[in-house]
């Protein structure tokens, strides 16, 4: 742009074909300050008087347009005065995708110091949870087999006077026969990803210990994580080792029963469910979902669950357990919530009642004689199914009642019904009803 002593707009001129379609030519004639926003106006007054009074010597400057459409256009431009007269020479650069650029690197400041403050939140927690939990949590890298991080319950359970365990090979501060249990539980948890041993004693003799670890995986590094729970002596106020004999006797009991978190993951079963889930091992039911296993569909667990948060204990649901090959029982749960020290844990009593006879569960080849029937059979029997048993239902009802209202006279019931003898007499064979014979003609 030429631009006189006054910051009047004297000609324009346009090099780049991307800033032709920008620059509004009607400049020319304005007042160079009009064409800017109100910051830059005063700025430009002030380019003017410098490089007026300087003659010869370059300015730099940005300045921001405002143009028809409203928007914006930055410019940096470096000012001449020319020799001879007051007019000033303003050669301008498009700095949109500086701007751009600038923009780009800012926002990325602003997500990279989120989430460094995210991750500083998360790492709190995670700190304060590791440190309050009562359980000895210990994390172990698999390459060197040595303590990366432990909480202060397991540096006061295996250390040496309460000394931190962190950096020291592992196993430790086991027996000989409890090193060589854990270092087995070790290398198997690497093939089947998850693992625990119980009944292990400490190297001093006097604690007895659980031992639960899993293998995990994370950026080309291995860790087991491993949690250590010592189970000596028995219930607080109860006789010695009455803990230890309540847990046998829910793994004798013949009822299947079953150990869940708060999200409903198997924590610990017993002999019975091993046997109705068709399972070999406890392994394999630990850390999955129970509605693998219980459940006529995905619902049955989410009902149970949404109950025991709010009721404390559920009694005499039906459901249907599925084994792992392929077989199914109707059962009956009963459930309770205990509150632990970090969540509650839910407790499933799940009894096999396919042999039960009774008139509350009919056998599956006759035909439900209420709708309070049918409504059991919910989950088991398909919608469809269900629905042609009640139209049944209702169908032998009203025969039934006709037959009472003109004292068991076929011909009159036939009549009140709507029907023929011969449906009558069909409808009645069907569902049993008086026998079903045929009257002669």
């Amino acid at each position: 742009m030429l631009v006189d002593g006054q910051g009047q707009i004297l000609e324009v001129a346009v090099a780049s074909d991307e800033l032709e379609g920008c620059v509004d030519h009607s400049w020319v004639g304005r007042n160079w300050a009009d064409t800017v926003t109100e910051e830059g106006g005063a700025k430009v007054r002030e380019m003017l008087q410098q490089s007026v009074a300087k003659r010869g010597v370059p300015l730099r400057r940005d300045v921001v347009h405002r143009l028809a459409d409203g928007s914006e256009l930055p410019v940096q431009y470096r000012l001449v005065g020319l020799a001879g007269d007051d007019r000033v020479l303003a050669v301008g650069q498009d700095m949109r995708p500086v701007t751009n650029l600038r923009q780009q690197l800012l926002n990325a400041q602003q997500a990279l110091e989120q989430d460094y403050w995210r991750l500083r939140q998360v790492e709190t927690r995670y700190r304060r949870l590791f440190e309050m939990v009562s359980d000895a949590i210990i994390v172990v890298d698999d390459a060197s087999g040595r303590v990366l991080e432990a909480n202060p319950a397991a540096s006061e359970l295996l250390g040496t006077e309460g000394q931190s365990i962190v950096g020291k090979p592992f196993p430790m501060g086991f027996d000989d026969r409890g090193t060589a249990a854990v270092n087995d539980l070790l290398a198997e948890i690497r093939t089947v990803g998850k693992g625990s041993l119980s009944g292990l004693r400490a190297g001093s003799g006097e604690a007895t210990l659980t031992v639960t670890a899993s293998f995990l995986r994370q950026g080309g590094e291995a860790r087991f994580l491993v949690r250590l729970t010592d189970t000596t002596g028995g219930a607080a106020g109860g006789a010695p080792g009455a803990d230890r004999y309540l847990q046998e006797t829910l793994w004798r009991a013949p009822d299947a029963v079953i150990q869940t978190d708060a999200d409903g993951r198997i924590l610990a079963t017993n002999q019975s469910f091993l046997d109705l889930a068709q399972l070999v091992s406890e392994e394999q039911a630990l850390g999955h979902s129970a509605d693998r296993w219980l459940g006529r569909s995905g619902v049955d667990l989410n009902v149970l669950l949404t109950n025991l948060r709010q009721r404390d204990a559920v009694k005499l649901f039906a459901s249907t357990l599925h084994g792992e090959h392929g077989t199914s029982a109707d059962v009956e749960v009963s459930a309770c919530r205990v509150n632990g020290a970090q969540q509650p844990v839910f407790a499933f009593f799940i009894r096999d009642i396919g042999r039960r006879v009774g008139s509350e569960h009919p056998m599956s080849h006759q035909l439900p004689r209420s709708i309070e029937q049918v409504t059991q059979r919910v989950g088991r029997v398909p919608l469809k199914e269900l629905v042609r048993e009640s139209t049944d239902i209702i169908e032998a009802l009203c025969i039934e009642a006709a037959l009472k209202l003109t004292r068991d006279n076929r011909a009159s019931a036939a009549e009140l019904l709507g029907l023929s003898r011969q449906s009558l007499y069909a409808k009645l064979r069907r569902y049993g009803i008086g026998g079903g014979e045929v009257e002669a003609e």
